[in-house]
């Protein structure tokens, strides 16, 4: 039985950031700095490591593509809502006479501090509501 070539030894000196950071790294993936410092190399001085790191990038590109495409729907759903609403309140309100309407404006003041505090106990906690939406839309389609 042969044994396997062994390993040979190569000193280097690094600066002492990236000293720090390939220790930092070796120490989250529980390797040996050795290890990180070879399979860096390996990859530098591999033939398809280009290839590789735009196999990498174009996944990340893809990934903020899929965010974005997200992020548009919902803020297009956002802005169908509000629209949806103002329309059905402006159609629906009646105006009021002068001494009623300073009532309903003072009124206002209270009622939309309250929407502005409840809107952010519901961001810093709760579900969002296209969560709620999305859930709504499931649950219904399976009755």
């Amino acid at each position: 039985m042969t044994k396997p070539p062994r390993k040979q030894r190569l000193s280097v000196y690094l600066d002492p950031s990236i000293m720090s950071r390939l220790a930092e790294h070796a120490a989250r993936r529980d390797h040996s700095r050795s290890l990180v410092a070879e399979a860096a190399i390996e990859s530098f001085l591999s033939p398809d490591a280009a290839e590789r790191q735009e196999a990498v990038i174009a996944k990340r590109l893809d990934q903020l593509d899929r965010r974005m495409t997200r992020l548009e729907r919902d803020v297009g759903i956002a802005v169908e809502s509000l629209a949806v609403f103002i329309k059905y309140w402006v159609s629906t309100t009646p105006t009021l006479p002068e001494p009623a309407a300073q009532a309903a404006r003072a009124k206002a003041g209270e009622r939309y501090d309250q929407f502005v505090t409840a809107l952010g106990r519901r961001l810093a906690k709760g579900p969002k509501l296209r969560q709620e939406i999305s859930e709504d839309i499931m649950g219904n389609g399976s009755d």
